[in-house]
């Protein structure tokens, strides 16, 4: 085996992630999806790690679900995100790191338009000066926020209180990783692995301890897909693209999912429980679902934060089994208590799907 020939090739699979002084931009709909992640990753990122990280409260959506959905012209959306880059510039930044996936691609997708069609680009600067008086500079570096914690996983792992072993049997936890479409599959060369290796979720399961589980349709998507999911009557379509997985991944028993995109882990983790409602079919041990994590939150929990700290509560399916083979410690009692004790309550019990009562 020519161990470096190999090491040559797998460099054409990298990118460069800038190391320090990002310009942070939040997502749409993973504040309301997995409330926890993006203030562990800014938690991780400034307590942790000590890397400068701004954010701009006048930030707006990317458009990206407009977009996609068919319902915004290309024109509009380059100038919306214009705007977002005349921020980053205003600020005196010049890395810009996208929390979503979707906006991830789609800055790609105006980069890409623009570097080949720079009368595009000139006509979105127009547009944008006439619109609001702003000038802008195009990032220096641009990484999805996966990205960062691939960069410093090692230094995480400095930090860590935990590793991804069961506590009980010493074997590694067994994670499948599920890339969010927009990350690679539209610009190969933006993400770390490409579009055939993409190695930016695997590299945080091996650095941590755990073990990448391979089954048939780890490619294949979640079921998320904006027409799928937005036009009522593709729903069908959804789920089935998610039942797909989890059949394929089932035999293998993996303790969790880990994922980069703000659909995903929503639609994994939710439609466990509408399988489960529909068909009496749960994918876990002793009708427990498979526990859908991001990597903020897989990160939080290797650094040994509160479980509920990062939004773990919020998960349909119960993320306590994985919690317990690790040993992180937490408390039920406080599960569903709001962030001044107060109580919240505790969702209705699911048919099929156990809810866990540690």
């Amino acid at each position: 085996m020519n161990i470096e020939g190999k090491r040559v090739i797998w460099k054409e699979y990298q990118k460069e992630i800038a190391d320090d002084h990002y310009f942070y931009v939040r997502s749409c709909v993973r504040q309301s999806f997995f409330p926890g992640s993006e203030t562990t990753f800014l938690r991780i990122l400034r307590d942790e790690l000590g890397k400068d990280v701004y954010e701009n409260p006048f930030h707006t959506t990317c458009t990206g679900i407009a977009y996609h959905g068919d319902i915004l012209p290309f024109e509009t959306t380059m100038t919306v995100i214009a705007r977002q880059f005349a921020l980053m510039t205003e600020a005196g930044y010049e890395n810009y790191i996208p929390s979503c996936i979707t906006s991830f691609g789609l800055y790609s997708e105006v980069l890409d338009t623009w570097h080949h069609f720079p009368e595009i680009e000139k006509k979105v600067r127009d547009f944008l000066k006439k619109a609001t008086g702003k000038e802008f500079e195009k990032p220096k570096n641009l990484a999805h926020a996966s990205d960062i914690i691939f960069k410093f996983r090692k230094e995480i792992t400095s930090k860590a209180k935990f590793k991804l072993v069961n506590r009980f049997t010493g074997d590694p936890i067994k994670v499948v990783e599920h890339i969010g479409c927009h990350y690679s599959k539209m610009f190969p060369s933006k993400g770390v692995g490409g579009a055939e290796y993409p190695y930016v979720l695997a590299g945080l399961i091996e650095e941590w301890g755990g073990d990448v589980i391979d089954y048939p349709e780890r490619r294949h998507c979640c079921g998320f897909g904006f027409r799928q999911y937005l036009i009522r009557a593709n729903r069908g379509y959804s789920i089935a693209c998610s039942r797909k997985k989890f059949e394929s991944m089932q035999p293998y028993k993996p303790d969790a999912i880990l994922t980069n995109c703000p659909g995903c882990p929503y639609f994994l983790d939710r439609w466990q429980y509408a399988i489960s409602e529909m068909e009496g079919k749960t994918y876990g041990v002793d009708g427990q679902g498979i526990p859908v994590l991001t990597y903020e939150e897989l990160a939080g929990m290797v650094l040994g934060y509160d479980p509920w700290d990062i939004g773990l509560q919020i998960h349909q399916v119960p993320v306590e089994p994985l919690l317990d083979k690790i040993g992180i410690p937490y408390d039920s009692q406080k599960k569903f208590q709001g962030k001044n004790g107060e109580n919240l309550g505790q969702p209705a019990t699911a048919h099929s799907l156990t809810f866990y009562q540690g």
